[in-house]
């Protein structure tokens, strides 16, 4: 699915890396693609917005955090960038490791992912705009946080990075921190089905989705809103 100037902006874009990314017209409440040429791509949101960047581990979500912001991956806390809150879930990881290192890490990651839950729901509440790493395969949760964007008057989007499986796990292997093939099955299982239901039309609870893959991620330079 193609961006064309003066097309009625799609609840869903796919943006191949051969796409030529181009300005869309679009309602309030609807991501757009714009082209910058120089320095690159960007994805325009309205204020206020709960953008979810989504992907299976390995993908390279934290990886585009690292570059569109500056993070260094050392973090314990969200960070500010004006009025948008970076999340990213290695900041509550490293918060926590201080305290809980002994412990093995099935024990650790419940903790570590309810405070980084409670980050971005706080982010909302607060009215912030986020961008935020999310798992986004557990529906539940999108709808909670859809709704709580709503309730302050902003809109829940969602970025989907498209790899395959062996890419992404071999991504988890280059940043020496791979997950169990238990678990990353586990992962491929739900997320699999969602990508396939983000090509071919609306995804719910999101108002906007944009599936990038990995030389798309790449050419992305900035994600603004206003």
């Amino acid at each position: 699915m193609r961006a064309g100037i003066g097309a009625p902006e799609p609840a869903v874009r796919n943006v191949r890396s051969d796409d030529h990314i181009r300005t869309a017209p679009g309602g309030r409440d609807q991501e757009r693609i714009i082209d910058d040429t120089e320095p690159g791509s960007a994805l325009r949101y309205p204020p206020g917005s709960l953008v979810l960047l989504a992907g299976l581990p390995g993908a390279g979500k934290s990886t585009l955090l690292n570059r569109l912001y500056g993070l260094s991956g050392d973090e314990t806390r969200p960070v500010a960038a004006g009025n948008v809150r970076i999340i990213d879930s290695r900041q509550s990881r490293n918060w926590w490791s201080r305290f809980l290192r002994p412990l093995p890490v099935r024990l650790r990651t419940p903790l570590v992912h309810v405070t980084h839950v409670w980050r971005i729901a706080s982010a909302v509440v607060a009215g912030h705009g986020v961008v935020a790493h999310t798992r986004g395969t557990w529906p539940h949760i999108l709808y909670c946080f859809a709704w709580l964007a709503r309730r302050r008057g902003g809109r829940l989007h969602l970025i989907l990075i498209d790899v395959d499986p062996a890419t992404a796990r071999a991504g988890q292997f280059a940043r020496g921190r791979a997950v169990t093939g238990v678990t990353f099955a586990r992962h491929c299982k739900r997320w699999i089905p969602l990508i396939e239901r983000a090509r071919g039309g609306a995804l719910p609870p999101a108002d906007g989705v944009t599936v990038l893959d990995r030389e798309a991620a790449d050419r992305l330079r900035a994600i603004r809103f206003g």
